[in-house]
């Protein structure tokens, strides 16, 4: 009897002790949480609009392109995916790519910072001023003082502020940003973040002849977007999603890897961004071993057995049918809905094809494509933004984020759905028109000359053109 009044009386006294210990080790848990409260993607006003006419009158332009490097380019055009309604930079528009001031790269850079920070401090309710940890990310233009030291001025923001400004990193930096954040957060209690994910577009128009230099002209457009983060349990129940696992896989060492996506100067001294045929080859391989990791982390246990099971048979009895059906993670059993981010028509289709993804999987992405193009680190938010507008998401939903970069990275992670969500953000004034019946461009037919063999034989400066006023002119 005496034994059990011992144990009665310790449990008696430790009992506090350990409610308290049980209540840190909870709170500790919830404030490494990274929530999401709000996104905010940036849309251009409607002067700002890149079709296929105004893309041909920018090429046109350039004194230094051949007939082949014209025909190159409206091949690729018609053919990117891209539709009729993207964005350029101002100085583009304006006819300045060749020579762009500093002024022309800030006003870029300022335009996408305030509208899409200002709709995020409205719609939040969040002050400038209640802002713990800001990432900047915008690999193409780094400025001192920095991009971060000019929206802290801007807003006035705290003297204490966590700022960071990234560069270099890519089309995948947006999930970097992120990454850095969630760690921060392990350190900085009770916090609200802010990250900025956009690339510096103007200052950076490729005016050579290179063929796999002048890609990057035709797929990438204007766009970027702000995010609001807080590791707070309080504000749990305002939060749109959480944070369950981010992967970051780092393919660098790899000579191939490293130079498919580089930015470079060509023979004659212009500046742009290489693009090379190596490029799907580096980012599967660089998804694979992202996989690997990720995978079991959200995949239930019956479906690593399966796959296990399967891989082995395959190898034994080198079954090339089942390679060609795919017999690959089924990574629908742990995740609802695929974000891909729209580099081009290729990174889609790959990733659809390595994944058996549907039509219906890869919609988002292809539609952002060509609504809004490559917008580089914004572009995953835009597909985000589509799903969201079709009403796609459901409280307790994961999605798959898969992002690529050069480096070559690839960068993935999976949110969980808070809430069901529903605002049209930017896609309200199209979204009821998408997707369309065809992606096909307009101006196919109209550009179908530029496939005629016959023709090979024509010297751009014996052609007559009309510029933006219908006036006619020639290279000659």
């Amino acid at each position: 009897m005496e034994f059990f009044t011992t144990i009665f009386i310790l449990f008696i006294s430790f009992f506090p002790l350990t409610l308290r210990l049980l209540n840190q080790f909870f709170n500790k848990k919830s404030e490494q949480c990274c929530y999401m409260l709000n996104y905010e993607c940036y849309k251009p006003p409607n002067d700002r609009k890149m079709d296929t006419e105004s893309s041909c009158r920018v090429v046109l332009r350039s004194r230094n392109l051949g007939w082949d490097e014209y025909k190159f380019l409206l091949q690729t055009m018609v053919s990117s995916g891209i539709g009729e309604e993207t964005y350029s930079p101002k100085n583009v528009i304006a006819g300045k790519e060749k020579d762009p001031s500093f002024h022309d790269s800030i006003d870029e850079m300022d335009e996408i910072f305030i509208q899409t920070l200002d709709n995020i401090f409205l719609k939040s309710g969040i002050s400038p001023q209640e802002i713990d940890i800001l990432v900047v990310n915008v690999s193409l233009l780094s400025p001192a003082p920095s991009l971060t030291s000019r929206i802290i001025n801007h807003y006035k923001m705290r003297s204490d502020i966590k700022a960071f400004n990234l560069s270099g990193m890519g089309c995948s930096a947006s999930l970097i940003a992120i990454d850095l954040v969630r760690n921060l957060f392990k350190i900085h209690k009770k916090s609200l973040a802010l990250v900025v994910s956009t690339e510096s577009l103007g200052p950076n128009w490729y005016c050579g002849k290179e063929k796999s230099m002048m890609l990057s002209n035709c797929l990438f457009r204007s766009g970027g977007c702000s995010m609001l983060f807080t590791n707070n349990s309080d504000f749990k129940g305002r939060a749109i999603l959480k944070l369950r696992y981010l992967v970051r896989t780092h393919f660098g060492a790899n000579d191939e890897a490293y130079e498919c996506c580089i930015q470079v100067e060509d023979n004659e001294g212009y500046r742009g961004f290489r693009l090379t045929k190596k490029l799907t080859k580096a980012a599967a391989r660089a998804f694979v071993m992202n996989l690997r990791v990720l995978a079991p982390k959200i995949l239930p246990p019956w479906e690593l057995v399966r796959y296990a099971m399967v891989s082995m048979r395959w190898k034994k009895e080198k079954n090339t049918v089942l390679e060609a059906v795919g017999v690959g993670l089924n990574l629908k059993s742990g995740v609802k809905h695929f974000c891909i981010h729209p580099g081009g028509r290729a990174v889609i289709d790959g990733v659809g094809k390595s994944l058996a993804l549907t039509e219906y999987d890869l919609e988002p992405a292809r539609m952002t494509l060509h609504r809004f193009g490559n917008t580089s680190a914004g572009g995953l938010w835009y597909v985000l933004g589509y799903m969201e507008a079709k009403k796609r998401l459901k409280k307790g939903d994961r999605i798959f984020m898969i992002s690529f970069g050069a480096g070559f990275k690839c960068n993935n992670c999976v949110w969980e759905v808070m809430k069901d969500m529903g605002d049209p953000n930017v896609w309200e004034d199209c979204i009821d028109s998408y997707p369309p019946k065809t992606l096909l461009n307009p101006f196919t037919e109209k550009y179908g000359w530029i496939n005629d063999e016959y023709l090979s034989f024509l010297r751009l400066e014996d052609c007559v053109f009309a510029d933006e006023n219908g006036c006619l002119f020639s290279f000659t």
